[in-house]
Formats: structure tokens, sequence, C-alpha cells
């Protein structure tokens, strides 16, 4: 199953975005997200992602529900952290990502859907924000050996 780490990070009420460079995603928005690679954890994962994705450094501090998604191609699980940010330089791999911007939760919510990379991913996590439907981190337990 792969794995997507990433977060919604927010700032003075608004919350980060990318528009993606890659092909076949190219000039669609998505929240800061990347594979898991092996040998790391899920929150370091996600705090690598962010980096390369926005420049931002971030402390994590909550998780939102995981999402799955099960296909005849393949299978994803979407881990998304809630995220404060702690230092914001917006150098990015420009062969990832077009753009950064912050935006507020009703720009988001007003855009088209064909806009975003994935609009169920992004319109689940905006509706889990409303509600307030995240977790504490310690829901996660990295054991070293088994």
């Amino acid at each position: 199953m792969e794995t997507i780490v990433g977060a919604v990070i927010v700032k003075d009420n608004k919350i980060l975005m990318v528009r993606e460079s890659k092909k076949e995603c190219y000039s669609k928005w998505a929240f800061p997200a990347g594979h898991l690679e092996n040998g790391e954890t899920i929150i370091q994962a996600a705090k690598r992602e962010i980096l390369e994705e926005s420049g931002c450094k971030v402390e994590l501090k909550k998780v939102f529900p995981i999402i799955v998604h099960n296909s005849k191609d393949k299978n994803i699980m979407m881990i998304h952290f809630f995220a404060d940010l702690t230092e914001e330089t917006f150098k990015y791999d420009t062969n990832e990502i077009i753009e950064t911007k912050w935006m507020s939760l009703t720009e988001i919510k007003n855009m088209e859907k064909k806009e975003f990379r994935s609009y169920p991913v992004v319109n689940t996590i905006i509706e889990s924000l409303e509600k307030d439907n995240l977790c504490e981190l310690n829901v996660f337990t990295e054991l070293k050996d088994i």
C-alpha cells in the first residue's frame, strides 16, 4: 500500500496550498504532501515533504482521519496533519511546485473542483477541519523491532 503524508498548515487563519508542476497534475492545487520513504517514520516523512514542497518548517499538532483509496490499480493511504508554522522560507523545488499561496477557508471552498489535484481529498479534510474531527498525535506508536 502506498502511503502519502502531508499537512494543513495554518497562519493568520489562512491555509497553505501548493500548486503542482508535475505532468500528471500540472497546475492543480493541493495541501503539501508526498510519499513516505523506507526507513522514515510518518512524522519524519510529513515534515520532510512539507519542507520540500513549501520551504516551511512546522510543528505537527494533530492528525486528520486517515483517508484510504482502493482501486483496481493501487491502494493509497493518506495521512494529513494539522500543523503550526514555525519557519517560512518558501524555497521549494520548482520541478514539483509552481507556487505556494495562503488561502482562506472560504477561498478554498469557492474554488472549482477541477482546480484541485484531488477534490475528494481536499473536501474530506476541510469537512474534518470544520467539524474539529482531528485526533491527537499519540494515535501513532512506532515499533522499532518486530
